[in-house]
């Protein structure tokens, strides 16, 4: 049979659409979930009780020593991460910082603050032992140099880390632990990304859930 202009036309307006529906419908879980990279992080609770890894997606993020050094890397964290997702539900930003920086922290809030609403940045004080803890419970390949690292880390709701086992820009057994808040292309590229993925890893869990109820409410289970 010859193939004409017009069949081609025909099968990518019709056909081609159709084969790309029936190939995404298969299979509820039809997607790729986001790696754990290290399970059982040790929870916030235990530095602030008011604060939880528990039941939300966290951002983490560590302040150091010289939060005025460093502090681009934030207003990068707040323009292209916080506002995208500050109206998702459970998100949350969890900045860590030591006891004596107290007026260092203040200071940076009200830059913040300027033109976001605070209501899911949470800064939470801890002492140097407390931030070094927390910090090798993620087990990465990153430093923690002078209580301070220019990356972010990713904590689902069951507190494990999240991140990549297959990266290209990793030069450690290509996986990524943390986003790099320094670099705007890599919070738009990376990790504005995979907290898509994670929302929608659990959307698709939550979704399948109740079908399966109603699937046994229609059998009478």
């Amino acid at each position: 049979m010859k193939i004409t202009e017009k069949r081609v036309v025909l099968f990518l307006l019709f056909i081609f659409p159709l084969i790309c529906f029936l190939i995404l419908s298969t299979g509820k879980n039809n997607f790729t979930k986001l790696p754990v990279v290290t399970e059982n992080v040790i929870d916030i609770s235990l530095i602030k009780s008011s604060k939880t890894f528990k039941d939300h997606i966290s951002v983490v993020c560590f302040l150091g020593d010289n939060i005025e050094l460093n502090k681009g890397g934030f207003f990068n964290l707040n323009e292209k991460i916080y506002k995208n997702f500050i109206k998702y539900k459970q998100f949350q930003i969890i900045a860590i910082y030591p006891k004596d920086k107290e007026v260092e922290v203040t200071a940076l809030k009200k830059e913040i603050s300027a033109f976001t609403d605070m209501a899911k940045w949470n800064f939470v004080a801890a002492n140097k032992e407390e931030i070094k803890i927390l910090f090798d419970s993620l087990k990465t390949n990153e430093n923690l140099a002078n209580l301070y690292t220019s990356k972010v880390f990713l904590i689902d709701k069951k507190g494990n880390l999240r991140g990549r086992t297959i990266d290209k820009d990793s030069t450690i057994d290509g996986k990524l632990f943390g986003y790099n808040m320094q670099s705007v292309a890599e919070l738009n590229a990376k990790l504005k990304d995979d907290i898509k993925v994670l929302y929608y890893e659990y959307y698709a869990a939550f979704k399948n859930k109740n079908e399966n109820k109603a699937d046994r409410k229609e059998v009478g289970l």
